[in-house]
């Protein structure tokens, strides 16, 4: 079955700012668009069905990515790689980071976010991505917390990870496998 993808909210450069390693970047064309949000594409069972679409871009030394947010202790979301190639992060911890791990992705894996959780999806590749998500219809996203931290406690960039030095404790990152099949029961998002 096609999608047909209409009216997407578009994230634009001057929108990353706050979340950027180099500031700067975001004043040099503050209107790029970024990345484009398909947000309700499909609805099953309770359950958003949202498609994003990041084309390959460099912001300074840094790949393109997701703004990112954190979900509620009761919400959990699923990313699904469409097309291309990915490199999601998750940070437990709002000041003091608990954990944090990254996940490196191709077509089809998935990855689940846990709950309580802060995600960041990055564009590793010359490539387009584009990702479906499933997420429970109610839950909300806190954008505000990541944007007053500057981001996650680590960025990716061409020369590899640099740290975030406005959390109290950032531990060590470590990887992650993702799933290679979609769940059939999706109610744990619930």
């Amino acid at each position: 079955m096609e999608i047909e993808l209409k009216n997407p909210d578009i994230r634009k450069l001057k929108d990353m700012e706050d979340v950027l390693l180099d500031k700067n970047v975001a004043k040099s064309n503050p209107e790029k668009e970024i990345y484009y949000m398909y947000r309700g594409v499909d609805e099953k069972d309770g359950l958003r069905y949202d498609i994003t679409v990041i084309p390959p871009f460099m912001m300074g030394e840094e790949y393109v990515k997701t703004l990112g947010h954190f979900h509620g202790e009761d919400a959990n979301e699923m990313y699904i790689l469409l097309e291309g190639e990915a490199l999601w992060i998750f940070q437990k911890g709002k000041d003091a980071v608990e954990n944090f791990y990254a996940v490196k992705g191709k077509k089809g894996d998935c990855v689940i976010v846990p709950r309580g959780y802060a995600h960041v999806t990055i564009n590793t590749s010359d490539k387009t991505l584009k990702m479906a998500n499933w997420a429970n219809k109610s839950s909300g996203f806190d954008y505000e917390t990541v944007k007053n931290k500057h981001g996650l406690c680590y960025y990716y960039t061409t020369k590899g990870w640099v740290k975030n030095n406005n959390y109290k404790n950032i531990p060590e990152i470590r990887y992650e496998e993702p799933l290679k099949e979609v769940p059939q029961n999706l109610d744990f998002l619930k």
